[in-house]
């Protein structure tokens, strides 16, 4: 048995024998060298209570070479690929070092969760959102931790029930608002035009003041 294979059994038999930071590691397929890590979204953030799983590859000069991670699980997220997943993380690339281990790298995917890095993302449209209009970039946060990770979805308000339907909304998905949405909708453009539209320009919170009508129809005509 070679020394990366020792090295993977062992930290997989670590992780399995640990029963308090709730990360699993799973083989994917027959090769120990492809492998399935899950962890639950950190309290007190916008992925509490969905659970997220991440696609681990590990190179032949592992552990001198770093593992390739991406999510599996679609999060919204700076410092994370909606479209990928892949993941914007120092440890990933040129920070890793080889006392690094599987289970302490997904318990610094945990923590990214919870500390987003604007200036330094992955998705820069998610950035934008997150930069623009926090509050509304952490309600797209939990609805899309709803739809692809099992949470709970928004909280119901004092007086009000939640304001969005556990059925797969493309404006919410977006980060969007409905009205933003229809009053372009209105004028006669397909509902994903306009949809793709505003996200590219960041239509939303106290940027919706800075884009006009205009240059919004400007770019559903190109």
């Amino acid at each position: 048995m070679d020394a990366r294979l020792r090295r993977v059994n062992k930290e997989i038999a670590d992780c399995k024998n640990d029963k308090t930071s709730n990360i699993r590691i799973e083989l994917i397929d027959e090769s120990p060298f492809h492998l399935k890590g899950s962890f639950p979204g950190p309290d007190g953030t916008p992925y509490e209570g969905g659970h997220f799983e991440v696609d681990i590859v590990i190179p032949e000069s592992y552990p001198f070479q770093p593992v390739k991670m991406k999510f599996i699980t679609k999060v919204y997220h700076p410092n994370i690929s909606s479209a990928s997943g892949a993941i914007c993380l120092d440890i990933l690339k040129d920070a890793w070092s080889p006392v690094l281990t599987l289970k302490s790298t997904l318990i610094s995917l945990q923590s990214l969760l919870c500390s987003p890095e604007p200036n330094d993302p992955q998705d820069a449209e998610v950035a934008k959102h997150y930069s623009t209009s926090k509050s509304s970039f952490e309600d797209t946060a939990i609805y899309w931790t709803q739809i692809y990770a099992g949470g709970p979805g928004p909280k119901e308000k004092k007086g009000k029930g939640s304001s969005r339907s556990d059925v797969r909304d493309e404006v919410a998905i977006a980060g969007l608002e409905k009205a933003h949405v229809d009053q372009f909708e209105a004028l006669g453009f397909q509902r994903s035009k306009v949809i793709d539209v505003l996200r590219r320009l960041n239509y939303r919170g106290a940027n919706v003041a800075q884009i006009t009508d205009d240059r919004v129809v400007e770019e559903l005509l190109k």
